[in-house]
């Protein structure tokens, strides 16, 4: 673990400890834990990121608006009738699918011991056409390279009539293809914009949900000052004014 990895865990703990104290900040409601108050600012690659964690599960902006959006799907799906994959699960979603689905099963690149099966979303044979309802990766697909042969994929082993939720970070005003992966920007390959879903459409209708669709109770938006970018940990980013950003959550639905 390098110095620089040791200072941000020691800088979470202490925010961590301290920000429901903090009366004078906005308050907030946690859709996970209940926790209601002051939420936690955490270390972003421009600096510090406010409201961005609960103090008390610690889940993300990006948790909480998948699960707002994940409520509104369920108000149009059965979701106990319906199979799902979860690709490279977090922990805070996992437990709610694993709850609500009537099968329901994990998968990532990398072998982990808490998964179902380990796949190559770009080269997936082994797993049949039309075999789930729902696919469900958040935060995947700026991490590979041939993003258009994993959405071919999804496309095929989901059933006529199912969808996928694909959410990415939207980092800058319009998507970045880096040259290289980014090592220091969690291996990235990319910065997506609002852009980035257009490259699917030939193959989903798209539905997006967006911070702004969404009740900002729960604190849905993503505080950073992206006029910052790009940086030495983010030297692909482009910058982009204000300081409050809205986070995006596609539904995608195959193409006949």
């Amino acid at each position: 673990m390098s110095v620089g990895t040791k200072a941000v865990g020691a800088a979470r703990r202490v925010e961590q400890r301290i920000a429901r104290y903090a009366w004078y900040r906005p308050h907030f409601t946690c859709p996970f834990c209940g926790y209601s108050g002051p939420f936690a600012s955490d270390i972003a690659l421009t600096g510090r990121r406010p409201n961005a964690q609960c103090p008390q599960c610690w889940c993300s902006e990006r948790h909480r608006t998948q699960a707002q959006v994940m409520d509104r799907l369920a108000e149009r799906h059965d979701f106990s009738t319906l199979s799902i994959l979860h690709l490279s699960p977090e922990q805070f979603l996992a437990d709610r699918f694993r709850k609500e689905f009537g099968t329901y099963t994990s998968a990532n690149y990398d072998p982990r011991p808490d998964i179902d099966m380990q796949i190559d979303l770009t080269s997936c044979d082994e797993i049949p056409d039309d075999s789930f309802d729902v696919v469900f990766a958040s935060h995947v697909f700026e991490h590979i390279p041939d993003d258009k042969a994993a959405a071919r994929n999804v496309q095929r082993i989901l059933k006529p009539s199912g969808f996928a939720v694909l959410p990415v970070p939207i980092v800058c005003r319009s998507t970045v293809e880096f040259p290289r992966v980014v090592e220091t920007e969690y291996g990235h390959v990319r910065g997506p914009g609002p852009d980035y879903f257009d490259r699917f459409r030939d193959l989903f209708e798209i539905e997006l949900f967006t911070s702004e669709d969404l009740d900002d109770a729960n604190q849905v938006w993503v505080y950073e000052n992206r006029t910052r970018y790009p940086t030495k940990w983010a030297p692909y980013r482009t910058p982009s004014a204000g300081k409050r950003h809205m986070d995006m959550v596609p539904v995608l639905t195959p193409r006949s």
